[in-house]
């Protein structure tokens, strides 16, 4: 009788980890060495604390602290016991944080130690079982329970479809959904992507991405963990730093504000990168110019790429063979993509229409939410993503808009229904439009144009602040228009197109 292949996640990495376990997996900025063996008995530690909760299966991991090692190592715990990894956003605030609990119902909640307060009331309120911290200094009760844990742990079975992340994305109604994502899901992309970009034996990724995201969570870090490869771990994106590090990697993945930035570095240029094979951008479109630029100051081709959290990975420009600017480039294997017209007919060439896709990297659906998944695919099983772009004769894609007026900056989505939720409760606010406009460091600036009502005096500066206190930082609108209406069609819809080229040079 044949014994079933476990299909966990983790199962996977530690199958590719390399010979030699006492090599580096991890090195940070202030030189701490993290070893394979290292990996392997931390993450068994935490994994071991976890299964000692008791916690049911299919059990939701709920967490909101500052990229470190440790956080890495959390992840990894998660997937080996078995239970369910939801990444959070640091920047988020406590009505959010309510909201994901609420929704999600973690049975564990691990945030920073500094806001263990403000996060441990709303997780106990929702009935979650467990507060934890985690600092990005090797520090928080987590640590302090899991160390006298056993560092040895079997690795829970799970199968292909069993669920392994929850990716929260907003959508235009401003209700965030939770994108269920299997280990199949995750591990099929990041087999395909290892093909795709021609990881090999001695690459070192430069890992500046964060870690609640799936570019850095499962596009950079999957790929070293899949290759074996040593990770240079920094906290954040920093150019200078980058720079730094660049002689002693081959990858580096960011999105396209990290490459503006690198450019108005002194010290960026063909020197530096002699050493790199790939670099690779993607969450938020790159500009052609940051693109042509790239090229003439290091002599590297960016490689483009396109996913969503609903799918990770589904389309990139090759790592031999053409990388054309403003294109995401060919699907990759095993990836279906298609772009229709509004009668759902195949677009031909250069002709723009919504893009579909299908694959084994597609999500399951979203968390609770069955008719909302079921709207969002085709009877054929397709994922509508709600993007707009178009083929070229060759068959490259470029997206060239978003049909749910979705704002990326520096690579967040931003979704103005959301905010606009948020100013309409203000005092002395009738309504709200929010757009985003051309920026040169983040892709897309956020900008809120608002109506007041009859006799208020309203202070761009002072709801900016109010804002703040209740949003994440990167959905703050960069500045805040007065103006006397907005402009609708005969139907009354607001014309945001009419907004963004009012203001898109402002």
């Amino acid at each position: 009788m044949n014994t079933p292949v476990n299909a966990n996640l983790y199962a996977l990495f530690a199958a590719h980890f390399p010979a030699d376990r006492e090599a580096c997996c991890m090195e940070t900025r202030d030189g701490l060495y993290y070893s394979w063996n290292d990996v392997e008995r931390a993450s068994a530690k935490i994994a071991n604390l976890l299964l000692s909760l008791g916690l049911p299966p299919g059990s939701r991991i709920a967490v909101q602290v500052e990229k470190s090692p440790e956080a890495l190592l959390l992840y990894l715990a998660t997937l080996r016991a078995g239970y369910v990894y939801l990444p959070l956003n640091t920047a988020y605030r406590a009505d959010e944080i309510a909201y994901f609990i609420g929704d999600a119902e973690p049975a564990v909640v691990v945030c920073a130690p500094q806001n263990f307060g403000w996060v441990a009331q709303i997780a106990f309120k929702a009935d979650t079982g467990h507060v934890f911290t985690l600092s990005d200094q090797r520090s928080g009760t987590l640590l302090d329970r899991a160390v006298h844990q056993p560092d040895k742990c079997e690795i829970a079975a799970r199968r292909a479809d069993d669920l392994a992340a929850i990716l929260y994305t907003s959508g235009t109604t401003g209700r965030s959904k939770g994108a269920m994502l299997s280990h199949d899901n995750l591990a099929s992309n990041a087999k395909v992507l290892q093909q795709a970009w021609h990881w090999q034996p001695g690459d070192v990724l430069l890992h500046a991405l964060p870690l609640f995201h799936v570019h850095g969570l499962f596009v950079a870090s999957h790929g070293a963990l899949l290759n074996g490869s040593k990770m240079i771990f920094l906290p954040k994106f920093d150019g200078a730093e980058v720079v730094r590090q660049l002689p002693r990697s081959t990858v580096f993945m960011g999105v396209p504000t990290y490459y503006v930035r690198l450019l108005a570095e002194p010290a960026f240029d063909r020197d530096c990168c002699a050493n790199m094979r790939l670099f690779v951008s993607g969450s938020a479109p790159l500009l052609l110019d940051t693109f042509d630029a790239f090229i003439v100051r290091t002599g590297h081709t960016i490689l483009e790429r396109y996913g969503m959290s609903e799918t990770t990975m589904l389309v990139s420009n090759p790592y031999e063979g053409a990388r054309v600017g403003g294109s995401v480039g060919l699907p990759l294997p095993g990836v279906s993509v298609r772009v229709v017209n509004e009668r759902g007919q195949a677009c031909g060439v250069d002709e723009i229409g919504g893009i579909q896709v299908k694959g084994p990297n597609v999500f399951k659906g979203y968390w609770r939410m069955p008719e909302k998944t079921a709207e969002e695919f085709t009877g054929d099983g397709y994922f509508v993503t709600g993007d707009v772009g178009k083929f070229d004769a060759v068959g490259y894609l470029s997206i060239v808009g978003r049909s749910k007026d979705l704002i990326i900056s520096g690579g967040y989505n931003v979704y103005p229904k959301e905010i606009e939720s948020v100013l309409d409760e203000m005092a002395g606010v009738a309504e709200s439009a929010v757009i985003g406009v051309p920026h040169p460091d983040f892709g897309e600036a956020v900008v809120a144009v608002v109506v007041g009502k009859s006799g208020a005096r309203l202070s761009a500066e002072a709801m900016i602040a109010d804002l703040k206190q209740k949003i994440a930082n990167f959905k703050v609108p960069k500045r805040i228009v007065f103006v006397d209406e907005l402009p609708r069609n005969t139907m009354g819809k607001v014309q945001k197109k009419v907004l963004r080229e009012r203001y898109a040079k402002e």
